[in-house]
């Protein structure tokens, strides 16, 4: 080969390159768009997924984390990727829709939480909390799927959420970007479930330490978890009913016409008022009533969910 062919050989392999470089970049800026985007639904799947572990023995959470993890980049890149993208190419009005049935099955679960509670409270029953392994490998797998069908729909949330972010770009960069976006919030949310569920071990071997302030620090860790892991289980049946409230909020009243979307626009109006009127707090206190009104809707919907699927007889026609 002459020395200027090979001359332009590497300057075409040095150009590509640069190509190659500045779309990972692309990609790159991206996903952490589309993440950073997505952060509260991302809140709230962490929040939601110690829940299904309470009550399960120790030395299994971590491989049910790692199922319910296996089931969740399952769900994002074989159900979500491919569907919210064809939807997004083809049928973009779906997606709103596709977002509503997701919300209402939040909004369900979260308010059959609630009503559960309420019920063992007044009827003074307690639920049996005998660890989930004691009672058969049959219960942990209904743990794991209960945990990736509420992923799924949180999932879907985010991944959409994340295509919004990157719609104006090229099927591939979309392809990509949504990729990354997937094993990101995968191993962000799973890596903090796994550590506040192991966290009462640490606190074990810090108390075996010879320092005195390592032993005082475990035996707070190994006191303080188990209320913070309740307190958890809270936070995530409030999300479920917050983000389940709020994409039926926002996706009723997307076409920005008809009485559906006169909820949305009452409260995003109050919560701008609250914005503009309360100074250097005025965002907290208007995302505040915004997430207020989010969980109350989810919570009606959900309950109405509930009552009707208590009145039908599934249970009778089963049998029969």
């Amino acid at each position: 080969m002459a020395i200027g062919g090979l001359i332009g050989l590497l300057d075409d392999i040095a150009a590509l390159a640069k190509l190659s470089a500045a779309s990972l970049d692309d990609v790159s800026a991206a996903a952490g768009r589309a993440t950073a985007k997505a952060a509260g639904v991302v809140v709230d799947d962490t929040a939601v997924t110690p829940q299904y572990l309470q009550g399960v023995a120790a030395e299994r959470e971590l491989a049910i984390v790692k199922k319910i993890a296996l089931g969740s980049i399952r769900n994002k890149l074989i159900f979500i990727l491919p569907v919210a993208l064809l939807l997004n190419h083809f049928l973009p009005a779906l997606l709103p829709i596709i977002l509503m049935v997701g919300g209402t099955y939040l909004a369900f679960e979260g308010a059959e939480k609630v009503w559960h509670k309420l019920w063992h409270k007044l009827s003074g029953k307690h639920d049996d909390d005998k660890p989930a392994v004691e009672k058969g490998p049959e219960a942990e797998k209904q743990i794991v799927s209960g945990a990736v069908r509420t992923d799924l729909i949180l999932s879907a949330e985010i991944m959409v959420i994340a295509l919004s972010t990157v719609s104006h770009q090229g099927f591939w960069s979309q392809l990509a970007s949504l990729v990354v976006v997937a094993f990101v919030i995968t191993i962000l949310v799973y890596g903090v479930v796994a550590l506040l569920v192991r966290m009462d071990d640490v606190g074990l071997k810090l108390a075996q330490r010879e320092s005195s302030i390592m032993q005082k620090l475990g035996r707070g860790l190994v006191t303080a978890m188990p209320k913070v892991l309740a307190a958890i289980a809270v936070v995530g049946t409030i999300a479920m009913l917050w983000v389940g409230g709020h994409i039926l909020m926002v996706n009723l009243g997307a076409d920005g016409t008809g009485w559906f979307n006169s909820p949305y626009e009452w409260v995003h109006h109050i919560e701008h008022g609250i914005s503009e009127a309360t100074g250097a707090l005025g965002g907290l206190l208007g995302w505040s009533f915004n997430t207020l009104c989010s969980a109350v809707i989810g919570f009606l919907v959900g309950s109405v969910v509930v009552g009707v699927l208590h009145l039908v007889p599934f249970k009778k026609a089963h049998s029969a």
